[in-house]
């Protein structure tokens, strides 16, 4: 208990050292939301958990953590067990040296689940937390009832091979000691690349919310270790390839969301080479940030799904 209240301490300083006004437009979770730091499968996975009801597994991408998915939460916990991790190595959860392959950070999200004696969820995932979460859904079918995947694409899946070439991707690649020294003391400014390039308007990307995750990203081991999530993507498609070829298309519902001004209709065509049965939907005025740009509509399109199943 310590260890953790100095965690959070120093998180809290950290923050306080960006010196903007309260970061309003990240929205708190609510208050009874509880927090749990699971150790699992060789790491520690920060968790927050609140509300009645089916069980809803949220995980976050890259420029965001799980905080990306708090007014979602709330809308959803009033009829479901709404669990929100931090990915490995992101966030407020711990930083192992390796073992960031999706398929292996599936089996801390199984871990998490079991510690919180969950059995089935329903998945909702972004960028890549979809990677994560058909990973998860592969391997640990039963326990998976329905999917929403959001605006990212499968490593080794569909393709694939023609999305890595596109020239707005060069960061799958980027990553080694000197990049670190690069971005190091640069976090907010490396972030804004992506706020700023892979939306459909930046200024909906407000300034609380940059400096809030660029705190979060500049704690130490940070962003090494979200490079280290972009390094395992030829891993990654070796594994998703694999899972595929054994384990056949998922046959739960899923619900593809696009954006329009990013994957658009195309994140169901990707989604279609590992699901039997995708429905589609594109949020309009959106670029990536879905859940920042557009988060009523994202949200609208969530919760509809979910209590269609």
């Amino acid at each position: 208990m310590i260890a953790q209240a100095f965690r959070r301490v120093g998180f809290l300083l950290i923050l306080f050292a960006f010196a903007t006004p309260a970061f309003a437009k990240v929205q708190p979770f609510p208050a009874v939301f509880h927090v749990h730091d699971i150790v699992t499968n060789g790491t520690t996975i920060y968790v927050r958990v609140g509300g009645h009801g089916p069980a809803v597994l949220l995980i976050h991408g890259f420029g965001d953590t799980g905080d990306m998915w708090a007014p979602l939460a709330a809308r959803l916990m009033k009829d479901h067990t709404v669990i929100v991790p931090d990915l490995r190595g992101m966030g407020l959860s711990a930083h192992p040296p390796g073992g960031y392959t999706k398929k292996n950070q599936a089996l801390d999200m199984a871990g998490v689940l079991d510690a919180l004696k969950i059995d089935k969820v329903a998945l909702v995932t972004h960028d890549i937390g979809n990677m994560v979460g058909y990973a998860f859904a592969v391997q640990f079918q039963p326990r998976v009832t329905a999917w929403v995947a959001m605006d990212a694409p499968l490593p080794g899946i569909g393709d694939w091979d023609t999305i890595i070439r596109d020239p707005r991707l060069w960061h799958f690649n980027f990553r080694g000691p000197d990049v670190e020294r690069l971005v190091a003391g640069r976090e907010r400014i490396y972030l804004d690349r992506f706020y700023n390039e892979l939306s459909a308007n930046p200024k909906a990307i407000d300034e609380q919310t940059r400096n809030h995750y660029a705190a979060l990203y500049a704690r130490p081991h940070a962003m090494h270790d979200a490079f280290e999530q972009f390094a395992a993507f030829s891993q990654d498609a070796i594994d998703n390839k694999a899972m595929l070829a054994q384990f056949g298309k998922l046959t739960i519902p899923v619900l593809a969301i696009g954006a329009e001004k990013s994957f658009n209709t195309a994140m169901a065509t990707e989604i279609q080479f590992v699901a039997s049965n995708v429905t589609t939907d594109v949020i309009p005025n959106s670029g990536h940030w879905l859940m920042e740009e557009q988060p009523a509509a994202t949200i609208a399109a969530v919760r509809a799904f979910l209590s269609s199943q």
